[in-house]
């Protein structure tokens, strides 16, 4: 049994009824918890002796938006160049998905037993709502922030949820998968009303870098159960 492994079935030993799956790729242990479950499993990593996750290291929200969806087929792209003739007006599934649009990633850090580990919730809902941890690790307050700014994830129980890259007034989630690549909106200093203006984007969106999906990829998103 490795070492990844062996973590596995301790967290196991504990966390039975919270985790819903548990999946190891490259080294790494995923596990999938309930948004109703999230706190409680929280509280267990970090204070178990067995466990002890003391630190939480970052929180990412993650847009599933056309999972395994691949817009063009590159297959026989060689390297004499990229293979720009490829029919890109049909998508082509590479991998099924039928789990919720939005997630969360929390990254944990043992440092008594020296183990990392990885939690993802799935969140429904729109706004998606997912409990603060806040009360369990402080450091997560300015990470939830930062979820809710770029991913409009919610988290209910935060003391001062608010934007924190984006600029006052600002519309919608820029890391969101459908939210345009050149924004909404353009900023102008107007000389006549001497202050800043807010317009329409007048920018015609182009994308040149088609969305590819290989096999590397798909075995990070972990498909290898424990």
């Amino acid at each position: 049994m490795t070492e990844i492994e062996a973590l596995a079935a301790k967290i196991n030993e504990h966390l039975s009824s919270f985790v819903q799956k548990a999946t190891i790729a490259l080294d790494e242990l995923t596990l999938e918890v309930a948004p109703e479950n999230l706190l409680q499993a929280c509280l267990i990593l970090r204070d178990h002796p067995a466990l002890k996750f003391e630190i939480m290291l970052d929180i990412a929200g993650v847009d599933y938006l056309d999972y395994g969806v691949s817009e063009w087929v590159t297959r026989k792209a060689t390297a004499s160049g990229f293979e720009r003739a490829v029919d890109n007006s049909h998508k082509h599934r590479v991998e099924a998905w039928d789990k919720p649009r939005f997630a969360v990633v929390y990254h944990l850090l043992s440092v008594t037993h020296n183990h990392r580990v990885r939690l993802r919730v799935f969140v429904t809902g729109e706004p998606p709502l997912i409990p603060s941890i806040i009360d369990i690790w402080a450091s997560a307050n300015w990470y939830e922030r930062e979820a809710y700014d770029l991913f409009g994830i919610v988290f209910s129980g935060h003391p001062d949820l608010r934007r924190i890259l984006t600029d006052y007034g600002f519309i919608g989630h820029p890391f969101r998968k459908d939210f345009p690549l050149s924004g909404d909106v353009e900023v102008r200093y107007d000389a006549t009303l001497q202050r800043v203006v807010y317009e329409p984007v007048e920018i015609k969106p182009r994308i040149l870098v088609p969305k590819v999906i290989r096999a590397a990829d798909q075995e990070i998103s972990g498909e290898a159960n424990v």
